[in-house]
């Protein structure tokens, strides 16, 4: 409905009341705001065939008040139209023009002519055979109507209270004329009534109400102004005080003024002296507003006032100031004065306006001017911070698959009857009717069909049934198959119920039981009686199937792991009732939510996946049930109903409630559903369409009703549109998802095409228009205007569309928000979407206070919100393309758009709102010139990737597997199984950033200098390659030619496989992550891709042999043949595993705990004995922590205690089965040592040896603390055998019984931020700089599996004051603990010569750390400077200090607390 006269009228109806009050307001000066075009207001443009929204924002700013929506650098707002009054000097003594919702004019003027008749000329810029008057005479303001004598041809008299006359339609407009001969009427009032359409006219919701000139009285030949009345208006308001005026006094001022004047006449002054008496400056004020008119001109000023607007929405509508605003006018009259020079008369001066022909250089003029400005809101300042939503989310689902059922009567009634048969079960359905259950059970016995029916009714029943060859038909049974005592009836048979006597069930069950021979009958119809009452399901007949339900083969449902399986299973078992129609469907749903509760998160993933396969057409909409619009409607208001008070009371669900409510309508209040099946009728009688398409879809309307009618609708829309080209018929059903055999597939099916004559065009877009709007009331909750339209408040009056509907407005709505839903309304087909976008957000962000309060309306708000969200997403793909040649700055405030929308819409979003906060920061730093705002941005671009990347697994996580079961126990195609949860990524704002953040990224790098690699480890190889989606998964396989593995995911933690010569990744790993070593360790190129093109190419060559030349910031690949591989690298590769590595086993020491005083290599690693070498050698400012270690040879002495005799046989016999290759054993050996009893001596040793070295000893705080301590030691001994440090020493061949675990005891610093460093730059292998990795927290998201990447820097070692930023942190997650002991693994197979062992196995601290979401931009290692440049280069004084110390390249991990440096352990860097 968009530019049509229906589409403004339907805004301002949304918008009543608040808006249209406000609307017709005194602006700053206390005048109507109408002082620069009336006539556009009156819209004569209206007349000229615009199809633009009508806005004044052209001459509405002279007095307006200023509101907080309004232009860019402006405070005034868009001006919305209102009734205008004027006098024309033309030959009528009294003229009145109302403007009718923006685009309509209404003119009335009234005139004496000879024997005291007065002449009344109504005209309406409006078109339409069937316009009629309904009106009467005004003798005493206080009595009713007089209906004159004296009437016009074709005039009724309208139930002796009116009469109602005929308009006659002349091109684009209507007129009449009347003629009151009775001089006691003083007044006439009329209504004007569109009666095809059913819609009234109306004066701001009041009869319109004329004067008429009093007869053969002098001053009633005279005129005044209409500038002159403003001004005069104006001046009385000043006097008065300016008063706030209701629109009523506002009128009546003006006609006050008005009177004023023209008694200024009757005593014989003239229009000029007035003139010169109203414009003369005083010292009060200056109205230069007037100036204008001063000039002499013969140019009405209606039409200058059209020409002035035609004018400004050429120029693209910019917003003026006031003197901008006279100039234009002027401009306007002497463009138009030009033409009256030319011998052109003023009615063929008006005629050329209608048709736009007067010459203007406006389009050239205007723009070159510094005020042509785009139209847009001013956004409130919020802090981001309001956003956040933490809720914890709570999954039962175990809770609820083995939650015991209790059988009722029925249900053990039918348990008993299915062991009894013991043959195939048919079908099975229990009905549920109040407190009583109706079970129908058909069986298959040999050759017969066996129907049982059975009720806990305590009233006897009678069953009325019959047998059906066809569904839904009534044949009466033959008398052979009559149970005993039935009475055969006229096309069917009633039955007494019998009643049961077995002893087994606990209360009376009544039950009827029916045979039939072969399969000549498909089902069975009845009805029961009862009490002499009928009982129906939900006012239709019951109908049972005597065939199974066929499903096409499909994957195994599983096990329905992940899954809510017992809500699952009870919706498929449902299901054959809920494919009836969206009434059982939605009553369904609406008795799962209490299950879907209890079982939390997986309950209402389990709902939504099955509204969803609704919604994308996988399951049946409607079978064999016919069903009332009212009923759909009822059903769907107690569904979403009930999913509001979730959404209110359950907000750890608010995100899938509000995916829910998107595949589910609205409802309708005022029995909207019900106007579904009348309307269709006024359209078809209306427009003389009875037969066949239309009549096809109002059986299928009458029948059941489905969200394919609006689409049905919107075709027939764009057929006629289209001038009834049935290609785009077909065109716009088959995009939305609708064929051919969708339509014929209806239970009323649709086996025509449309077929209308030109003749009812006109009448068929006006009338479906006005359907659309009813069908989506019931069907789009989605739908913007109709969601506008339910929380603004609208009233449909009159016959025909929506009659007597009336939706009240929501109370306690912000004072400004219509106005703004008003301009998102405007702004919604803009094709520059920036300002909608903002206006969009604004609106959504005055909602969310609202969504987080309790109201009764609050699913109205809910419906408005998700339609909201929904046009963002529509807005920003519609406006992608319009950023081609944008810069990084408009690219970075979209995204900011777009990460808020989607942030609005998203629980646990605390990720997203740290990430708007960097790209404010990184705008800021963009617009301030920083010359590090591209390498700040690129890390907020790469943690909104982390977040996106987060958000996508947990859909996956949460909804594919039900997708999955569910699918397969539905039947549902395999492909929308396979690709469920894609598309609802699809849907939302997360796929459109994404899109928003790969356009940034390579303008980023390009302006970063980051290039489109990161080189990790760069060695030139040639290997053949392979594509795979993650490391971890090849991990432990061995390539048997050199191999370049292109690897969509690494994390940081895999190895690398054997064979392989290179990894190329778009993943980000730190450069001293632990795969990262190893791929330097192990002379493997490795490289970060960020160019998706070029991995692309990459994989493109999977199978080809390639040769890589890496440089610091670049890999060079190429194509080569292998005769130049063999001759260029002749013997490099071995396929086979790496040289084996010699252990020596380490003895016990006989004692179970020893100080860092007394750490040799008999008794633990090197990392213990470093950080003892470095007590008292480093500089003072250099913290070390305090270490004592239980020593090699610990475990075994434990193991071999007679406490843990049954643990050490156990283990001996899982280790055997490792050595048998059963690789599965490790997790069970690691839960072994789990289990293993600390002897005393253990425990009083380390007790000594901690508090001697001035440690806190756990057990001080309770024997709960202890045991938490002695945990984390077991823990670091079982890692041993954890997947990763297993098979990487088995590839080396070392003896794994060898391999000896002690363990370093320290106290943990709760670090500020944690560091490694590597004292040569192990990118580029320059000695002469020092490369550091910083995060905030603890150390164990740098060198674990955390995403994201650390702060990186280099430094100089011949300038540690000045460290260089190489990237700024991407991690969104810091790991914080309070005071603690960390347990440190200090094996003997690390630091080996050949092989790296460091980083394979755990360190545990005694208390798990507390993960905690980064918020960067209020952390000053990224917002300030001096304090960043203290940090930075403190940490690389360090590193030089402790390299210089050991006198070679060290690899080094510390902490920084307070500002201080300590470092906790340090290895030489290999």
């Amino acid at each position: 409905m968009s530019n049509t006269i229906g589409n403004n009228l339907v805004h301002q109806r949304l918008l009543r009341p608040t808006v249209l009050e406000r609307q017709s307001k005194l602006n700053s000066s206390g005048i109507a705001a109408n002082s620069f075009c009336a006539a556009s207001l009156n819209q004569s443009a209206a007349q000229i065939g615009r199809n633009s929204k009508l806005s004044t924002k052209f001459y509405g700013n002279g007095w307006n008040k200023k509101r907080s929506y309004s232009t860019v650098g402006t405070g005034r707002p868009a001006f919305v139209p209102q009734a205008v009054l004027a006098t024309d000097p033309a030959s009528e003594q009294l003229m009145e023009k109302f403007n009718l919702d923006g685009n309509i004019e209404l003119k009335v003027g009234a005139s004496t002519v000879p024997a005291s008749i007065v002449q009344v000329d109504i005209q309406i810029t409006y078109s339409s055979d069937s316009l009629l008057l309904h009106w009467g005479g005004i003798r005493d303001r206080k009595e009713k109507w007089v209906l004159p004598s004296c009437q016009p041809d074709g005039t009724i008299n309208y139930k002796n209270r009116a009469l109602r006359t005929p308009f006659v339609k002349t091109g684009p407009s209507s007129h009449l004329k009347l003629e009151i001969n009775d001089p006691a009427i003083k007044a006439i009032e009329f209504l004007i009534f569109d009666q095809a359409k059913n819609k009234w006219f109306k004066n701001n919701g009041q009869n319109f109400h004329v004067k008429l000139p009093a007869r053969c009285q002098p001053i009633s030949n005279i005129s005044v102004p209409e500038d002159l009345v403003q001004i005069q208006a104006y001046l009385r308001w000043e006097r008065k005080g300016k008063l706030m005026y209701t629109p009523e006094q506002e009128k009546e001022e003006y006609e006050a003024a008005r009177t004023e004047l023209l008694e200024e006449i009757a005593r014989g002054a003239s229009i000029e002296d007035l003139r010169a008496k109203l414009t003369k400056k005083t010292d009060r004020q200056e109205i230069e507003e007037t100036s204008i008119y001063e000039r002499k001109s013969k140019i009405p000023d209606d039409l200058v006032q059209i020409q002035a607007y035609i004018r400004w929405e050429k120029a693209g509508k910019p917003n003026f100031s006031r003197e901008e605003q006279l100039m234009e006018f002027e401009e306007a009259r002497t463009e138009l004065e030009a033409e009256l020079q030319k011998g052109v008369s003023l009615d063929e001066i008006r005629k050329k306006i209608t048709k736009g022909e007067i010459a203007t250089k406006v389009s050239t003029q205007l723009k070159e001017k510094k005020y042509f400005r785009v139209e847009r809101i001013q956004r409130k300042k919020r802090d981001l911070m309001q956003l956040l939503n933490k809720h914890a989310v709570k999954s039962t689902v175990e809770k609820i698959s083995r939650e015991p059922h209790s059988l009722t009567v029925i249900e053990l009634f039918a348990k008993a009857k299915e062991e009894e048969d013991l043959s195939p079960v048919l079908n099975k359905k229990l009905y549920k009717l109040a407190d009583k259950e109706v079970l129908v059970l058909v069986t298959k016995p040999a050759g017969k069909t066996k129907i049982h029916v059975a009720t806990d009714f305590e009233e006897p029943v009678t069953l009325h049934w019959a047998l059906s060859k066809t569904a839904g038909e009534w044949l009466a049974p033959p008398s052979g198959l009559l149970p005993p005592g039935s009475v055969l009836l006229n096309g069917a048979a009633e039955t007494q119920f019998s009643i049961s006597s077995s002893s087994s069930l606990p209360k009376q069950v009544q039950y009827f039981v029916l045979e039939i021979d072969g399969d000549s009958y498909t089902g069975m119809p009845f009805v029961l009686l009862s009490g002499g009452k009928w009982i129906k399901n939900n006012g239709s007949d019951f109908y049972v199937e005597f065939s199974p339900r066929s499903k096409p083969t499909q994957k195994d449902a599983g096990d329905g792991k992940g899954t809510a399986k017992a809500l699952l299973d009870k919706i498929a078992e449902m299901e054959s009732e809920a494919q009836k129609s969206f009434m059982h469907r939605f009553n369904i749903a609406a008795d799962l939510i209490d299950q879907a509760k209890a079982a939390g998160e997986l309950g209402f993933a389990g709902i939504l996946v099955w509204m969803r396969f609704m919604a994308t057409r996988q399951l049946i909409w409607n079978k064999n049930y016919n069903v009332k619009p009212r009923e759909i409607s009822r059903a769907q208001d107690r569904l979403t109903d009930l999913l509001q008070n979730t959404y209110k009371n359950h907000p750890e669900y608010r995100e899938l409630v509000r995916m829910i409510m998107s595949t589910v309508g609205r409802g309708g209040e005022g029995d909207v559903g019900q106007r579904i099946r009348d309307e269709i009728l006024v359209i078809q009688r209306n427009n003389h369409c009875k037969g066949g398409m239309m009549e096809e879809w109002h059986q299928k309307l009458h029948n059941n009703t489905s969200p394919d009618d609006v689409v049905i609708c919107q075709a027939l829309i764009d057929y006629i549109k289209s001038d009834f080209d049935i290609n785009v018929y077909w065109k716009t059903l088959n995009e939305n998802g609708i064929t051919k055999e969708r339509l014929l597939s209806y239970d009323r099916a649709i086996h025509s095409e449309p077929n209308f004559g030109r003749d009812q065009k006109d009448g068929l877009l006006r009338d479906l228009g006005h359907y659309m709007r009813t069908l989506k009331a019931v069907h789009s909750g989605a739908d913007l205007e109709s969601a506008i339209s339910n929380c603004m408040g609208y009233r449909a009056e009159g016959q025909g569309f929506m009659v007597g509907v009336q939706i009240n407005p929501i109370s306690g709505l912000p004072s400004e928000f219509p106005e703004l839903l008003h301009f998102v309304l405007q702004h919604v087909e803009d094709r520059n979407v920036e300002a909608l976008l903002e206006g969009l957000l604004e609106a959504r962000e005055e909602l969310r206070p609202m969504l987080m309060k309790s109201n009764d309306r609050l699913k109205d708000l809910l419906f408005l919100d998700i339609a909201l969200d929904s046009t963002v997403r529509t807005a920003i793909e519609s406006g992608y393309e319009q950023l081609n040649d944008s810069g990084p700055e408009k690219i970075m405030y979209f995204i900011t758009l777009v990460l808020e929308n989607l942030a609005l819409s998203s629980d646990n979003n605390e990720d997203l709102v740290y990430c708007l906060k960097g790209w404010d920061n990184a705008l800021t730093m963009c617009k301030n010139k920083n010359d590090q705002w591209a390498l700040y941005a690129k890390s907020v671009l790469d943690r909104t990737r982390l977040v996106l990347t987060s958000k996508a697994e947990s859909y996956q996580q949460i909804l594919q597997p039900s997708a999955e079961y569910l699918g397969s126990r539905l039947g549902v195609d395999q492909w929308a199984i396979d690709i469920f949860t894609e598309e609802i990524i699809r849907a939302g704002s997360a796929a459109a950033l994404s899109l928003l953040i790969n356009r940034l990224d390579p303008v980023l790098r390009k302006t970063a200098n980051l290039g489109s690699w990161q080189v990790i480890s760069p060695v030139e190889v040639a290997g053949y390659v392979i594509v795979v989606n993650e490391l971890l998964a090849v991990q432990n396989k061995s390539y048997d030619r050199p191999t370049i593995l292109v690897a969509k995911s690494v994390k940081g933690e895999e190895e690398i496989p054997d064979g392989t010569v290179a990894v190329l990744t778009p993943d980000m790993p730190d450069v001293l992550s632990h795969v990262s070593v190893r791929a330097r360790n192990s002379k493997v190129c490795f490289a970060t891709c960020f160019d998706p093109n070029i991995l692309a190419t990459l994989e493109a060559n999977e199978g080809k042999l390639l040769r890589l030349k890496p440089t610091s910031a670049d890999v060079i690949y190429g194509e080569v043949t292998e005769g130049e591989l063999a001759s260029s690298s002749p013997g490099d590769f071995k396929g086979g595993s790496l040289p084996s590595v010699t252990l020596v086993k380490k003895q016990f020491c006989g004692r179970y705990a020893v100080s860092a005083e007394e750490f040799t290599s008999e008794m633990v690693g090197s990392k213990s004995r470093n950080i003892s070498y470095l007590k008292g050698k480093v500089p003072s400012w250099i913290g070390i922590p305090t270490s004592v270690a239980l020593p090699f040879g610990a475990f075994e002495k434990v193991l071999s205690d007679k406490l843990n005799k049954a643990v050490a046989e156990e283990l001996q016999s899982l280790k055997k089965k490792l050595a048998d290759g059963d690789f599965g054993v490790l997790a069970e050996i690691r839960q072994t040592v789990l289990r293993l009893a600390a002897p005393p001596q253990l425990v009083q040793e380390l007790k000594t040896k901690m508090q001697s070295s001035g440690m806190p000893w756990p057990g001080d705080e309770g024997e709960q603390r202890w045991e938490q301590a002695w945990t984390a030691i077991k823990k670091v001994w079982a890692s041993k055998w954890n997947e990763r440090a297993y098979f990487s020493t088995r590839k080396v061949k070392l003896d794994h019984d060898y391999l000896c675990m002690a363990v370093l005891v320290q106290e943990i610093i709760n670090a500020d931020y944690a560091f490694v460093i590597h004292t040569t730059n192990p990118s580029s292998g320059d000695s002469s700089e020092i490369y550091a990795e910083v995060v905030k927290g603890l150390g164990e998201t740098l060198v674990g599996a955390y995403p994201g990447r650390a702060l990186s820097f280099v430094c100089k070692k011949s300038n540690l004051d000045s460290p260089q930023v190489l990237g700024y942190p991407s991690k969104p997650i810091g790991l914080f603990i309070r005071r603690s002991i960390i347990f440190r693994s200090d094996s003997n197979g690390e630091d080996l010569e050949g092989y790296a062992g460091a980083g394979l196995y755990d360190s545990v601290p005694m208390d798990e750390e507390e993960k905690v979401v980064i918020d960067y931009s209020s952390d000053p290692l990224i917002v300030d400077g001096n304090f960043r440049q203290s940090i930075l280069s403190s940490i690389a004084r360090a590193g030089h200090a402790i390299e210089e110390l050991y006198g070679s390249p060290q690899d080094i991990e510390g902490v920084v607390r307070d500002g201080k440096v300590y470092v906790v352990q340090t290895r030489p860097q290999m």
